[in-house]
């Protein structure tokens, strides 16, 4: 008798029912495939006019608009750029790119920067001389902040943009993973800060197959990332530059993928929110686990869903994984602690006690958008059935 196969669940992959094979095709027949095109200019608006945003510029990746950011606001070498622990490694990436150097800070019980920590060693550790802060046992300057809004959750960024104004620092939201998330005054994630970034890989809310977008209330920022992110052409006829660039500009056909996904984001995100009330419908009375809330409750896109394995015991997380993983189900521990990553030993840290037990706690679990309910349920008697 042949054994039946299961279908296998993935974590999180694209949603491409709508308009990207028309868009795709009608571009490749007009022959603008590259880095110019007018399907570039119509992403970036339909970004924009979502936002409710003037200024957006599209690049390769979220890592390229994070990098272009850093670059546009000064960060060089030996500045301090203050930045969560847990998180993907990408934005830790990008100010090492800059020769500056990250200063890693703990995260509060929702996985994001614990504020308070970055105010005590503001206020404690830092003094201001001639409008900049400088730490006062390196006398290196403190010159910016990336808060990440992990898993489509939100900082509360009103609140560091008001110690950023204090301390004269610049505010790199980093909204990679919260397209779509509102903070509870209304403004978009990644619409406050000095910048904000937001990436379009295959599994976020939304994708391009690569790609990201910086935005700005401050056109001059986005003019000047887009010069950067175009190889910083003056003349593009005599090929005059007068600025070191980057080949960082998002193709046309990536741009056609990114305009039809758009066109779908709220559908995207009301799927990805009915099918997380149902996950923690089904698992609400499952001994030893939770699924992990939203600070902003609805207002979150609900990108990624966090299973908390309250023993805190990572043999038993990775036993989990490793059972889910055998029942064609795809799940994955939270990233790797940033201060504990072999590139960033050399690197001072705050103390990450939270983020370190959380570490241990956290595993992540299908949430795709075309995840149907059908799914949903056979992930849950799956956990339920788990001795945790």
């Amino acid at each position: 008798m042949t054994a039946t196969v299961q279908k296998f669940i993935p974590l999180s992959v694209p949603n491409l029912k709508g308009n990207e094979l028309k868009y795709v095709t009608e571009a490749i027949q007009d022959e603008w495939v590259s880095t110019a095109g007018a399907d570039i200019t119509k992403f970036e608006d339909g970004v924009k006019k979502y936002l409710g945003i003037e200024n957006a510029c599209a690049v390769q990746s979220g890592t390229a608009g994070l990098h272009l950011c850093l670059r546009h606001f000064g960060i060089t070498q030996n500045d301090i750029v203050i930045v969560p622990t847990l998180t993907f490694i990408a934005p830790v990436n990008t100010v090492v790119y800059q020769n500056a150097q990250p200063l890693f800070f703990d995260c509060d019980n929702h996985l994001m920067i614990d504020i308070s920590q970055v105010e005590s060693y503001l206020s404690n550790e830092c003094v201001i001389k001639n409008n900049e802060t400088y730490e006062k046992k390196s006398n290196k300057r403190v010159k910016a902040i990336i808060p990440v809004h992990i898993f489509g959750d939100c900082c509360d960024v009103k609140k560091i943009m008001e110690i950023a104004q204090k301390y004269n620092l610049f505010v790199i939201e980093d909204a990679t993973e919260a397209l779509g998330s509102k903070l509870p005054t209304g403004e978009y994630a990644g619409t406050v800060g000095h910048a904000g970034v937001y990436s379009f890989n295959g599994n976020k809310v939304i994708t391009t197959g690569g790609g990201g977008m910086v935005v700005s209330n401050n056109k001059n920022v986005v003019d000047h990332i887009r010069y950067l992110s175009q190889q910083a052409k003056d003349d593009m006829v005599y090929f005059v530059n007068n600025e070191v660039g980057y080949n960082y500009r998002m193709t046309n056909l990536q741009a056609c993928l990114g305009r039809a996904q758009i066109e779908r984001i709220d559908e995207f995100i009301k799927i990805k929110k009915e099918n997380y009330h149902l996950y923690k419908k089904l698992l609400k009375d499952k001994k030893g686990i939770s699924i992990l809330n939203f600070s902003v409750g609805d207002n979150s896109n609900y990108w990624f869903y966090s299973l908390l394995i309250e023993s805190g015991n990572e043999q038993t997380r990775d036993s989990f994984i490793n059972y889910m993983n055998k029942n064609s189900v795809q799940t994955r521990p939270v990233w790797k602690l940033n201060h504990t990553q072999k590139p960033f030993l050399k690197y001072p840290h705050m103390d990450c006690s939270n983020a370190e037990k959380l570490y241990k706690q956290i595993v992540n679990i299908p949430c795709s958008s075309n995840l149907s309910p059908d799914d949903v349920k056979r992930v849950c008697r799956l956990i339920v059935d788990f001795d945790f």
